[in-house]
Protein backbone atom coordinates (compact mmCIF):
# COMPACT_ATOMS: atom_id res chain seq x y z
CA UNK A 1 0.00 0.00 0.00
CA UNK A 2 0.99 3.44 -0.92
CA UNK A 3 1.12 5.84 1.86
CA UNK A 4 1.53 9.74 0.39
CA UNK A 5 3.09 12.50 3.23
CA UNK A 6 1.88 15.88 2.14
CA UNK A 7 0.45 19.44 3.22
CA UNK A 8 -2.81 19.35 4.12
CA UNK A 9 -6.09 20.19 1.95
CA UNK A 10 -9.14 21.57 2.55
CA UNK A 11 -10.59 17.84 1.32
CA UNK A 12 -8.54 16.37 4.48
CA UNK A 13 -10.59 17.72 6.59
CA UNK A 14 -13.41 15.40 7.76
CA UNK A 15 -10.70 12.70 7.94
CA UNK A 16 -8.24 14.64 9.79
CA UNK A 17 -10.93 15.16 12.40
CA UNK A 18 -11.43 11.29 12.99
CA UNK A 19 -8.14 10.89 13.13
CA UNK A 20 -7.94 13.10 15.79
CA UNK A 21 -10.73 11.48 17.79
CA UNK A 22 -9.69 8.34 17.56
CA UNK A 23 -6.19 9.06 19.33
CA UNK A 24 -7.57 11.17 21.49
CA UNK A 25 -10.23 8.76 22.81
CA UNK A 26 -7.06 6.09 23.90
CA UNK A 27 -6.45 8.70 26.51
CA UNK A 28 -2.95 8.29 26.42
CA UNK A 29 -1.02 10.41 23.66
CA UNK A 30 -3.01 14.08 23.18
CA UNK A 31 -3.90 16.52 25.49
CA UNK A 32 -7.62 15.66 24.30
CA UNK A 33 -10.42 13.70 25.73
CA UNK A 34 -12.17 13.63 22.39
CA UNK A 35 -11.50 15.68 19.08
CA UNK A 36 -12.68 19.48 19.03
CA UNK A 37 -15.85 20.34 17.30
CA UNK A 38 -15.85 19.75 13.51
CA UNK A 39 -16.10 23.70 13.06
CA UNK A 40 -13.17 24.03 15.05
CA UNK A 41 -10.83 21.72 13.60
CA UNK A 42 -12.08 23.44 9.82
CA UNK A 43 -11.14 26.71 11.12
CA UNK A 44 -7.88 25.54 12.12
CA UNK A 45 -6.86 23.53 8.94
CA UNK A 46 -7.87 26.66 6.54
CA UNK A 47 -6.03 28.92 8.81
CA UNK A 48 -3.21 26.41 8.32
CA UNK A 49 -3.76 26.52 4.73
CA UNK A 50 -4.06 30.09 4.08
CA UNK A 51 -1.55 31.10 6.55
CA UNK A 52 1.36 28.62 5.18
CA UNK A 53 1.75 26.86 8.44
CA UNK A 54 3.14 23.52 8.31
CA UNK A 55 0.75 20.54 8.40
CA UNK A 56 1.10 17.03 6.74
CA UNK A 57 -0.73 14.10 6.80
CA UNK A 58 -0.33 10.66 5.98
CA UNK A 59 -2.74 9.47 3.29
CA UNK A 60 -3.63 5.51 2.93
CA UNK A 61 -6.70 4.97 0.86
CA UNK A 62 -7.79 8.64 0.57
CA UNK A 63 -7.64 8.77 3.99
CA UNK A 64 -5.94 10.60 7.19
CA UNK A 65 -3.80 7.62 9.17
CA UNK A 66 -1.44 10.41 10.53
CA UNK A 67 -0.64 14.06 11.28
CA UNK A 68 1.66 16.54 12.44
CA UNK A 69 1.36 20.18 12.49
CA UNK A 70 3.25 22.96 13.77
CA UNK A 71 1.58 25.91 13.85
CA UNK A 72 3.05 29.46 15.46
CA UNK A 73 2.33 30.08 19.40
CA UNK A 74 -0.42 31.37 20.27
CA UNK A 75 0.75 34.66 21.72
CA UNK A 76 2.10 37.28 19.02
CA UNK A 77 5.62 37.44 20.32
CA UNK A 78 5.88 33.84 20.20
CA UNK A 79 5.44 34.11 16.35
CA UNK A 80 8.81 32.73 15.82
CA UNK A 81 7.90 29.65 17.65
CA UNK A 82 5.99 26.72 16.11
CA UNK A 83 3.87 24.30 18.68
CA UNK A 84 3.92 20.66 17.34
CA UNK A 85 1.48 18.26 17.68
CA UNK A 86 1.30 14.75 16.07
CA UNK A 87 -0.48 11.52 16.08
CA UNK A 88 -0.57 7.98 14.02
CA UNK A 89 -3.57 5.84 14.45
CA UNK A 90 -3.39 2.56 16.30
CA UNK A 91 -2.51 0.27 13.29
CA UNK A 92 0.10 2.32 12.03
CA UNK A 93 2.41 2.91 14.82
CA UNK A 94 6.03 1.42 14.86
CA UNK A 95 6.80 1.40 11.14
CA UNK A 96 8.70 4.59 10.49
CA UNK A 97 5.40 6.60 9.59
CA UNK A 98 5.93 9.17 12.84
CA UNK A 99 9.96 9.62 11.72
CA UNK A 100 8.92 10.24 8.55
CA UNK A 101 5.68 12.30 9.36
CA UNK A 102 8.07 14.01 11.75
CA UNK A 103 11.10 14.85 9.07
CA UNK A 104 9.06 16.25 6.23
CA UNK A 105 7.07 18.53 9.15
CA UNK A 106 10.10 19.83 10.72
CA UNK A 107 11.95 21.04 6.71
CA UNK A 108 8.75 22.58 6.47
CA UNK A 109 9.02 24.52 9.75
CA UNK A 110 12.45 25.44 8.92
CA UNK A 111 11.74 26.59 5.32
CA UNK A 112 8.96 28.73 7.49
CA UNK A 113 11.06 30.52 9.25
CA UNK A 114 10.59 29.27 12.88
CA UNK A 115 13.21 29.52 15.56
CA UNK A 116 12.41 27.11 17.58
CA UNK A 117 9.91 24.21 18.07
CA UNK A 118 8.18 23.11 20.96
CA UNK A 119 6.02 20.61 22.43
CA UNK A 120 4.97 18.09 25.19
CA UNK A 121 5.41 14.22 25.43
CA UNK A 122 3.33 12.26 28.21
CA UNK A 123 6.78 10.94 30.38
CA UNK A 124 4.99 7.30 29.62
CA UNK A 125 5.34 7.75 25.49
CA UNK A 126 8.94 6.85 25.95
CA UNK A 127 8.69 5.70 21.75
CA UNK A 128 7.46 9.52 21.29
CA UNK A 129 10.15 11.08 23.20
CA UNK A 130 13.05 8.64 21.12
CA UNK A 131 11.21 9.82 17.88
CA UNK A 132 11.50 13.55 19.12
CA UNK A 133 15.21 13.34 20.32
CA UNK A 134 16.16 11.31 17.27
CA UNK A 135 15.17 14.73 15.57
CA UNK A 136 17.60 16.91 17.68
CA UNK A 137 14.54 18.00 20.27
CA UNK A 138 16.25 18.23 23.54
CA UNK A 139 13.78 18.24 27.29
CA UNK A 140 13.33 21.57 28.88
CA UNK A 141 12.24 20.42 31.75
CA UNK A 142 8.99 18.05 33.08
CA UNK A 143 5.42 19.55 34.05
CA UNK A 144 3.78 17.65 36.75
CA UNK A 145 0.20 16.95 35.93
CA UNK A 146 -1.88 18.40 38.19
CA UNK A 147 -5.00 16.38 37.16
CA UNK A 148 -6.70 19.50 35.23
CA UNK A 149 -8.74 18.79 32.56
CA UNK A 150 -6.43 16.85 30.44
CA UNK A 151 -5.00 14.76 32.52
CA UNK A 152 -8.19 13.39 34.52
CA UNK A 153 -8.85 10.88 32.00
CA UNK A 154 -5.16 9.76 31.93
CA UNK A 155 -6.11 7.34 35.63
CA UNK A 156 -3.46 5.03 35.62
CA UNK A 157 -0.57 6.92 33.88
CA UNK A 158 2.26 8.82 35.18
CA UNK A 159 1.21 12.14 35.54
CA UNK A 160 4.40 14.26 33.86
CA UNK A 161 4.96 16.25 30.59
CA UNK A 162 7.95 16.35 29.44
CA UNK A 163 8.88 20.05 27.74
CA UNK A 164 11.29 19.51 24.75
CA UNK A 165 11.95 22.11 22.41
CA UNK A 166 14.41 21.95 19.06
CA UNK A 167 16.02 25.03 17.99
CA UNK A 168 16.77 26.03 14.20
CA UNK A 169 20.73 26.58 15.05
CA UNK A 170 21.85 27.97 11.41
CA UNK A 171 19.69 31.06 12.15
CA UNK A 172 20.05 33.20 14.93
CA UNK A 173 16.73 35.98 16.03
CA UNK A 174 18.09 39.70 15.10
CA UNK A 175 18.32 42.50 17.88
CA UNK A 176 16.30 45.26 17.84
CA UNK A 177 19.20 47.45 15.85
CA UNK A 178 19.18 44.65 13.18
CA UNK A 179 22.19 42.80 14.27
CA UNK A 180 22.37 38.89 14.74
CA UNK A 181 22.03 37.89 18.48
CA UNK A 182 24.61 37.08 20.78
CA UNK A 183 26.62 33.77 20.06
CA UNK A 184 29.24 34.90 22.94
CA UNK A 185 29.08 37.16 25.34
CA UNK A 186 31.80 40.27 25.57
CA UNK A 187 32.17 42.74 28.48
CA UNK A 188 31.78 46.29 27.21
CA UNK A 189 34.03 49.06 28.29
CA UNK A 190 32.30 51.19 30.84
Amino acid sequence: MTIEVRQIREEDIESFHAAVGVVAREHRYLALIEAPPIERATAFVRRNIEKGYPQFVAIADREVIGWCNIPPASREVMAHVGDLFMGLLPQWRGQGLGERLLRESLVAADAFGYLRIELGVFADNPSAAALYRKAGFVEEGIKACDFDQWCLPRRGHHGALQGLRRLTPRRWPRSRSGNRGHRASTPRPA
